[in-house]
């Protein structure tokens, strides 16, 4: 097995499978990347476009190829000496499938019984399903129930869809069972083909997902990384503000959120946060404290989906739900690593308390049952708060706060505005050799390059108050979306109307403050609609071509900065061009190989990627990174570092940063010290040696990547 370089996602769906990856091998050698990274290819529902809803673990998913196909694309990327990078889902499965199934039929008796995590109810799972008044109906051996079957009769109770399932689930989705993984069977039976492939040399490494919703993360990954040999592992671990990966997880690192927003933080100014967060308070209404609007937004969807959780987690503790609901709402990330049988790390039992002191009185006996108490406390409380944490944050508060929504990601802190370089490069310093980097991911809110217009906003404020306020003053539709729909537009124009009301009808019911996915409003989403078709109308596009002169050198710097720096870097499909993609589904859109740069800033883009991709294939994944400070009245608006080894640097980057505020100012007499020797631009062209003005440097790119020459 081979540890990856850098890696290059694609999102398989029936309509580009194990086939449509082999056609695309050449391209994708010639880019750069050493492997492959695949979303899941266990097989999943048949209609799935994202493949996390698996079905059976013993089979690759037919829609795909099959296992006859998948062997015959790693042959064919083989012969271009690309590997593969697996996506494996040990958290949940779809509830459609024959395990749960003998489960529902034969209950606790099942072989397969103990594959599922299950909150039996005199021998009864419940199950989430009625809606109406219909009576379910037998014929033979099944129970039906609208599209819903069952087996007849079953070890099952069918309850209201709003209620909870007798069961631990991904989130608030019923249709998504919890393994129990950390039962070494279960977690060799349903890793069979994965660890088949690794072993075959088919697989060189795995992306796991969703780890926070684990009894035992810690356990699961040393297990892995025992039976794989020591294959090249990330976590989908969120983590938040100065929160770090635990040391002893055996893995390499995480899929790289806490990079993409650290990256995205450079290009922010953070004198554009006060008259922003004005403008967003003065638009919609909402305060200009976004951590208000998180406890609140938590404590909602707490009421609204967690229920079963909350009231099971009371039971295990004998504490009072309003208590355990008071504590899952005040904690501020997705995991705080206690593990039964041990005493919690003293980082873990700051976080805890922290969180309790915002809370009543009455919270404080479940502190120490989350801390010390039953192994079922302490593995509960640690599941409940990631599903809490996205959809509290991710998917309600993110979508109801967005003074500059390209700090509203996965991971992010929209209050904070802007990164000092120095704290970027001890970032840096302290990252592990080998986690992965990114950008943009099937799970982003929006693509990089959405996100690199809106970083222009911070630098130019009031420009941008006076569109909005000429753009409001001929169309509006709801306060509470409108100031979103705005920056979203400008930032992925040109976008069709109907891409654009896709948009906003799932923003609008992500906020819920008007729908939601469960309180429909056809009236509300017709007049969305409406507002949608007109808007895109309206002479948008002329602010954008305004930013774009920006934002293209915020898209180069921020994607030279991740592919040069420390760890592994991703780049998601069609990524090595521009890509103004929203949320998804919109950013899981086909796309078409090879790629054909239609524009400026697409062949700029690509010429980036593909010589810092090539570039990294010819350094050692762990050499050093050491920091490069400007000296000048401009210094701030660079960012710039050494890679190298042995004989030294062998590769410089350099980004410009804060663009609008540099045009106003230029570099005057601001000069760079390169390490010794004589240094070529892989980008720009021309040699450079020793201290270097930057006017000459990035005079003309925003950008250089600068390799030895003399070497």
């Amino acid at each position: 097995m081979s540890r990856p370089i850098s890696t290059y996602r694609l999102q398989l769906t029936p309509d580009f499978g194990f086939a449509q990856v082999a056609e695309a091998a050449g391209y994708l050698r010639e880019l750069g990347v050493s492997h492959l990274y695949l979303s899941p290819i266990l097989q999943a529902t048949p209609e799935s476009r994202h493949g996390y809803d698996v079905t059976d673990h013993s089979r690759i998913r037919e829609e795909f190829g099959g296992a006859k196909g998948f062997r015959e694309m790693a042959e064919q990327l083989a012969a271009h000496d690309l590997g593969v990078i697996l996506d494996i889902v040990p958290n949940h499965m779809n509830t459609t499938n024959p395990a749960f199934w003998s489960v529902l039929r034969d209950g606790p008796g099942s072989s397969y019984a103990s594959w599922f995590d299950i909150d039996w109810d005199g021998g009864k799972v419940s199950l989430p399903v009625l809606g109406d008044s219909t009576e379910p109906v037998a014929e033979g051996d099944l129970l039906r129930y609208h599209e819903h079957t069952f087996p007849y009769p079953g070890h099952y109770r069918l309850v209201d869809w709003r209620e909870g399932p007798g069961y631990r689930r991904f989130f608030d989705v019923s249709t998504l069972i919890g393994l129990r993984v950390e039962d070494p069977e279960v977690l060799f039976a349903t890793h069979e083909v994965i660890f088949w492939l690794l072993d075959e040399g088919l697989a060189d490494g795995l992306r796991v997902d969703h780890p926070d919703g684990l009894a035992d993360p810690r356990g699961y990954l040393e297990r892995l990384r025992a039976r794989t040999g020591g294959a090249w592992t990330v976590v989908e671990k969120i983590l938040i503000g100065d929160e770090r990966l635990p040391d002893d997880w055996a893995c390499d690192g995480t899929t790289g959120y806490e990079v993409l927003n650290r990256i995205n933080a450079l290009f922010v100014d953070p004198d554009g946060k006060t008259p922003l967060v004005e403008l967003f308070t003065r638009l919609t209404g909402e305060p200009d404290d976004y951590l208000s609007v998180v406890m609140r937004a938590k404590r909602e969807v707490i009421d609204l989906f967690f229920g079963a959780e909350v009231a099971r987690l009371a039971r295990a503790a004998s504490s009072e739900p309003e208590a355990v609901a008071e504590l899952l709402a005040a904690m501020p990330v997705y995991r705080a690593y206690v593990v039964p049988g041990e005493p919690p790390p003293p980082e873990s039992v700051e976080i805890v308390e922290r969180a309790a002191a915002t809370c009543s009185p009455a919270v404080q006996p479940l502190v120490q049952q989350v801390l010390y108490g039953s192994p079922e406390v302490i593995i509960r409380f640690q599941q409940a708060c990631g599903p809490v944490m996205a959809k509290g944050v991710e998917d309600t508060a993110l979508y109801r706060w967005f003074p500059l929504s390209c700090l509203n990601e996965v991971g992010g802190e929209p209050g904070l505005f802007g990164i000092p370089v120095e704290e970027f490069h001890q970032f840096c310093a302290e990252m592990r050799p080998h986690t992965m980097t990114t950008l943009s991911t099937h799970d982003t809110k929006r693509s990089e390059d959405v996100r690199a217009r809106l970083s222009v906003l911070s630098e130019m404020p009031e420009e941008w108050a006076e569109a909005v306020s000429q753009w409001s003053s001929e169309l509006s539709f709801d306060p509470h979306l409108d100031y979103l729909a705005w920056q979203n537009l400008m930032a992925a124009w040109p976008i069709s109307a109907e891409r654009f009301a896709d948009y906003l009808l799932k923003a609008a019911r992500e906020a819920k403050t008007a729908i939601s996915w469960i309180h429909p409003d056809p009236g509300y989403e017709q007049g969305l609609r409406e507002f949608a078709a007109a808007a895109v109308r309206l002479p948008v596009g002329r602010f954008t071509e305004r930013v774009d002169t920006y934002a293209m050198s915020n898209s180069l710097g921020a994607k030279l900065v991740q592919l040069m720096m420390p760890g592994v870097p991703d780049v998601y499909q069609g990524n090595e061009t521009t890509d103004f993609s929203l949320v998804d589904p919109d950013n899981r859109r086909p796309v078409t190989f090879p790629r054909t740069p239609a524009s400026a800033w697409d062949r700029a883009k690509y010429e980036v990627t593909t010589q810092a991709l090539r570039l990294r294939r010819r350094l050692d994944p762990a050499a050093p990174y050491t920091p490069l400070r400007a000296e000048g009245e401009a210094a701030e608006h660079v960012i710039a570092f050494t890679r190298g080894l042995g004989g030294g640097p062998q590769a410089v980057a350099v980004a410009t940063r804060l663009p609008v505020r540099l045009a106003r100012r230029g570099w005057g007499g601001t000069t760079l010290a390169l390490p010794p020797g004589d240094w070529r631009d892989l980008l720009g062209g021309g040699l450079y040696t020793g201290r270097t003005p930057l006017a000459h440097l990035l005079g003309k790119h925003p950008v250089a990547l600068l390799e030895r020459h003399d070497l």
